[in-house]
Order: C-alpha cells, then structure tokens, then sequence
C-alpha cells in the first residue's frame, strides 16, 4: 500500500481532507508540537477539513465526537507563513469553483492525507496491465501476465472482508492448478461501517492562490504541467522529464497520480488514455525523514536495531554502527573505559563463558532444485558436497579474483540452504546472488531470499559453553562426537524453538543459537539465566575482533580492501580444483600468482606495550629517509589479554616467507620520541595454534 501526502496549495484527492494543527490542549503548542513532529511526525488535529465532499463520513463524525471541528465541502484558499505556517484560508466549493466568504484559521501545520491506493509498482514491472478505477479513483491491475495472481488491497479491495474474500478465493485458484485444494472457510470479520464515497480532487478551484505543488521533491507545480502540455509534450514519460516530476528520491510515490490527472485536465483526455510512467526496478520503501529534507538528524539515515536491543540498552552498552546497524561496541562497568570492559569481556570467553548479539549478521536462505550448483558457482569451496546438517565456511570473490564476502552455508535440506554473510555485506551479497541468477544463469531453478530480520542469534563461546547449553537443553547430547564442529540441529533453547550451529569465529567451543525474530529478548534472558552461575559475560564487537584476530581469522573490510586474493589470505587450501566459480580464471592470472603480493601475517612489536595504529604504512628500514618503499600496512591492531602484549595483523608482501624479520612502522611515539617502531613478522595464528580448545 502506498499513501500520497500533499502541500496545502497541492493538488489535494479526495478522502480524508486536510487535519490542521491548531492548538494542544494543556500547554505551549508552539514549543511542543514541533518537538513531536520533527521527532515522530505526530499532529494533533484540531480542525479537519473535508475538501469537494459536501456529506459527512464515519471518520469525520469520530473527529467531532473527540471534539475536532469537521469542516465538509471546503477547499483550502492560501497558507500564510513565510519561515513556517500560521494560517490557512478555507472556503466552500460549488460547481468546481471557490465560492462564499474566506475564512482564515490560526495553525502551525497543514496535514494532507491523499487515502489509500495500490501499490502497482511491482505489478507494472512485470509488465502487468494497469487500468484507471473511476469508482476508486486510483489505478488498478487489469491485464495480468500468467501465472500472477493478485489479492487484497494490491487489487483495490480495501476493506478488510473483501481483503480476506480475495485472497481465500486467489488461494483456492492457485490450490486447484496443482491439483489440490484449499483448507478452511473464508476468514471472517466483524462488520466495518460504510465509508463516504471517494471525490477526487485533483487542484485548486478556479482563482485559487499561490503555487500548487505536485511534486514535494523537486517543487513541480500545476502550473510547470500545464506549462509542459502547452509546449507539446502530451506523452506522460516525456512530461516527466520535461518537470523531473517523480525523478526524486520517492520515485514518484508521492505525487504520481497527481501529475497524470493535472496532465489529463490539461489535456482533456481520460487517465486510461494518459497512462503512468514505466516503474522501474527496484521498489522500495522511501523515509519520511528523507522527504523532509537533509537536516533530520537521526531520521536521515535509518537506524537498525536488533531484536535484543533493549537488553543491550539496560546493561548500558556503547553502540557502533556497522552497516546501519547499532551493535554493542562493549559493555562497561563501573566506569570502565573501553581497553578495561575489552579485556575483561575477552578474559571471560578465554575462561568460562560469553555471549554475544550475532543477530546482524546477513541470512540467505537459498532454495531450489539447483540451489546446490548456484551456490557452488560463488563460493572458492565446494557447497554441492555439504551433507544436510552440516555447516562449511565459504568465501566468495569477485570476477577479478579479489575476496568480497565470507560466512557459514548451512544445508537445511537437498534444495535449501541458509547462507550467512557479513553484517555490512547482507545487502550486497543478495544484490550479488540475483545478478548473477537474473541477467547469467536465469535457467537455474532457486530463490534467493533475505531473512536477516527474520531470526535472532546469540552466540555462546567459552570453555564452559556446553554447561551452559546443557542446562537449556538437558535432554540434547551436546558432546563433541554426538555434536561435532561444524554441525547444526533443531530443537527446544530454554523452551525456545532453535537452531544450533556448532560455529566459531572466536578458536573456543561456542554454539550460535537462533530463534525466530520476536523470541530474541527471550533468548537473551534464557542464556544469561543458564550460564549465570558459570560467570557468563556478554561481550561486544571489540572484544569479538581481538578474539578472532589472535587465532588470524581475517575480517572482510579489515584484513580485505578489493584488492586481496584467498591466496593472499593463506586460504589456498580452499580454492577448489575440480569446480569452477567466480573469479577462479583470475586467480590463474600473472599477476595474482606473483610472490610479491601482499600476504597476511601478524606482528609482534619489539616493545610489548607498544601498539601500532591501523592504517600504519610498514618499510623495510630503521632509518627516515625519504622516499622510503612501502612492505605493506597494519590491517589490524589490539592489546590481548590472554597473549600478554599488543599485536597486530598485516599485509606484507611475500610475508609468509619473512617469517621471523622485522620490518618497521614509521610513527612517532611521544613518550620515547620513537620514529621507527620494531615488529617482528610471525605466523597469524598466535592463540591455540593446535585447535585444541575449538571442541572444549
């Protein structure tokens, strides 16, 4: 469902009228009212006016009950206000035009409801015939192609019995086709009172003043319309590009249907006959804060939280944000700064237990007859080979060979698979999967469908981690030979219905839990309760990347900048021989095959204490001179609690050959004046090099 809101001077439609902010009852209007709408888009109505629509209606009489004055068959005249709005002039319409004595109201804001109409955006892309509803006044599906079926309000039936009438026979005809039937008597409903019949309203009367915006966005007015059909563009594509009416950020939603009726006055021709524009992939929501413009604050980017957010909050965590997502950066106590809780947290995954939000990270489930040859032309690793229950680490590059994402493919069945990515790269990871499936491989039988929302995860890691899964699961053999690495099963978390993967990016025993969206909070309490008595810590991001970078697991966008190879990452092992996927051809390539590229490793400074910055360029000389030959640059850098000292991960070139030499940072060092600090390059894997503490 799409809304269309209007300016007071715009093209207003039809149903609900204009609602005018006039006063808030029990204090100061001016100073509160425009708190709540810069802040929740709140208006209070004090006065609604019904424009063109002589009769009453259900909404209007609620309104007047609760004490709004109703004003019917009114238009709005002007709206006066330079910085912002402080009155609105109102007179009676007859016959189409503006008629009677002006009568002016004192408001702050002019609310403009356009009523409710299908979203056709997507029927239209699937070349879907659309046709004007005179009854409606709104565009509706006419000629459909095979094997779509539409239902509900995406048909124009609003009302939530013909909703449930629509979709139980739609459901029933889709039933029949495969030869079955459908389940169940129609959805019932309770009675909905009649509403008031719909008038379109499509521009100011005759004489009325001011501008009359139609397109919010790019400030296209009736008048630019009316102008661009004087000049010869009758073609509602031409017009548009004429005005740029719907080429802003809304695509159109907003002022769309207004453009074609103004152009169709001007023309005098039917809508049928004038049409809409071509919708264009993709559809997708617009915010309001982006419609208000760019001085919105926190609405100008959307925020994402988890679904355990609010435990997070009460336990007084430090947020980051990590592809829009806020994620706990550490949880402080009493006062701690970050290096303290970092180390405190990481200390508690090393001895007992911890826990962590994982529910960011992107969730794939790929589905299909060839669902396994899809996913094996992404992944440098086999995944047509994973036996149902099992999990496999996967990265994937691009054509030029260059690493771009990474995560956990767990097969769920034969043709369905759960493909987890970064939590920046769900987005474009998905993107990836359906470029690929649309324009190369659109003979493959799969969807690919995003469920990143869809599921709450926390991860438990730690030495004492089956404890703790052994009291939300006692009838469960957690043992490592009935549940091995790499394995996952289904079944009741504290009551919960979970998967749990047998997945680490830590090098300790750990299980990832995962529930439905809406159990997330419940999850959260479940483990906290279970492992309370194991000393179990939640940790955050931090304290996950100074684990995963002391057993060398690299980090997409830290260890990876586009320009790293699998083989540069030491991940040679995985390239597959015997499969072709993306980018496989350029890793063959001369260049990517040189002994010089820039290969991982970590180091370790000469002075333990001493931390290196990210970022930091690395020379093969102690002495400043320049120019000085860059070796390769800091990708990583923390202080670890359980190695006793700092270190660092770094591409150096032909690294794994410099194991055991020094190379050197060029950094000034206040408190010993430094210029040049000492590290040794060594092996990445610096904590359990043997695994032995991945099983418990």
């Amino acid at each position: 469902m799409s809304r269309r809101f209007r300016r007071p001077q715009d093209a207003f439609d039809r149903k609900d009228g204009i609602q005018i902010l006039h006063r808030l009852a029990g204090f100061d209007h001016r100073q509160h009212q425009h708190r709540l709408i810069r802040r929740f888009g709140i208006a209070c109505a004090m006065h609604h006016v019904g424009p063109g629509r002589p009769e009453g209606s259900p909404a209007g009489a609620a309104l007047a009950a609760r004490g709004v004055e109703v004003l019917t068959g009114r238009v709005p005249g002007a709206v006066h206000g330079r910085t912002g709005v402080r009155a609105l002039d109102v007179q009676a319409l007859d016959g189409g035009a503006a008629s009677g004595s002006v009568r002016r109201i004192d408001c702050d804001l002019v609310a403009v409801s356009g009523g409710w109409n299908p979203a056709v955006h997507l029927l239209g892309q699937l070349r879907a015939g659309l046709s004007w509803d005179e009854r409606l006044a709104t565009f509706r599906p006419q000629t459909l192609p095979p094997g779509l079926a539409v239902a509900g309000a995406a048909d124009g039936r609003l009302g939530l019995g013909d909703c449930l009438a629509s979709g139980h026979a739609e459901g029933e005809a889709a039933a029949a086709a495969v030869g079955g039937r459908a389940r169940g008597p129609v959805p019932s409903c309770a009675p909905e009172p009649d509403g008031a019949a719909i008038l379109p309203f499509w521009g100011l009367p005759e004489g009325g003043r001011g501008k009359a915006f139609v397109d919010l966005q790019n400030d296209v007015t009736v008048a630019d319309i009316q102008l661009a059909a004087r000049e010869g563009f009758h073609s509602v594509e031409h017009v548009k590009r004429y005005t740029t009416s719907g080429m802003g950020t809304d695509q159109g939603k907003l002022g769309n249907v207004n453009s074609i009726a103004v152009l169709s006055r001007a023309l005098a021709r039917p809508m049928d006959a004038t049409g809409t524009t071509t919708y264009r992939a993709p559809y997708i929501p617009v915010a309001y804060g982006a419609l208000a413009g760019r001085h919105v604050g926190a609405l100008f980017d959307p925020e994402r939280i988890t679904p355990i957010h609010a435990r997070h909050l009460a336990a007084h965590a430090v947020f980051e944000n990590v592809g829009q997502w806020k994620r706990p950066h550490y949880f402080p106590h009493n006062g701690e700064d970050m290096e303290r809780a970092v180390a405190r947290e990481c200390a508690a995954v090393r001895s007992a237990a911890g826990m962590m939000d994982a529910s960011t990270l992107g969730k794939i489930e790929v589905r299909g007859p060839d669902a396994a040859r899809f996913l094996d032309r992404f992944y440098i690793n086999p995944i047509a080979s994973l036996a149902v229950g099992a999990c496999r680490y996967g990265v994937m590059c691009r054509e030029d060979g260059m690493v771009f994402d990474d995560g956990v493919v767990l097969r769920l069945a034969a043709d369905r698979f759960f493909v987890t990515t970064t939590t920046g790269g769900a987005a474009r990871v998905l993107d990836w999967l359906e470029e690929w499936h649309q324009t190369e491989w659109p003979e493959l039988r799969v969807f690919s469908t995003s469920v990143t929302e869809q599921w709450a995860t926390v991860a438990v890691a730690g030495p004492r981690a089956r404890e703790v899964l052994a009291r939300l699961m006692p009838e469960a053999d957690l043992s490592a030979a009935a549940f091995p690495f790499m394995t996952f099963r289904d079944g009741l978390v504290g009551g919960l219905p979970a998967r749990v993967a047998r997945v680490s990016f830590s090098g300790e025993l750990a299980f990832e839990l995962s529930v439905e969206g809406t159990l997330g909070e419940a999850l959260w309490d479940a483990v906290a309760e279970a492992g309370a008595g194991f000393g179990i810590t939640p940790y955050g991001t931090e304290a996950m990347h100074v684990l995963r970078a002391e057993k060398g697991f690299f980090m997409v966008g830290h260890e990876t900048d586009g320009t790293v190879t699998p083989i540069d990452l030491g991940l040679e092992r995985m390239v597959a021989k015997r499969k072709d996927f993306l980018g496989k051809r350029s890793l063959a390539r001369t260049d990517t095959l040189r002994t010089d590229r820039k290969q991982l490793v970590a180091l370790l400074t000469d002075d333990p204490h001493t931390l290196l910055d990210e970022g930091a360029q690395l020379v093969d000389e102690a002495v400043l001179r320049t120019p000085m030959p860059m070796v390769g640059h800091v990708t990583s850098s923390y202080r670890s609690a359980a190695l006793g000292r700092s270190f660092a991960l770094a591409l150096v070139r032909n690294g794994r050959a410099r194991i055991g030499e020094r190379v050197y940072a060029p950094l000034v060092r206040p408190a010993s004046g430094d210029l040049m600090v000492a590290a040794r390059i060594v092996d990445p894997v610096l904590y359990d090099p043997a695994g032995a503490r991945r099983d418990g």
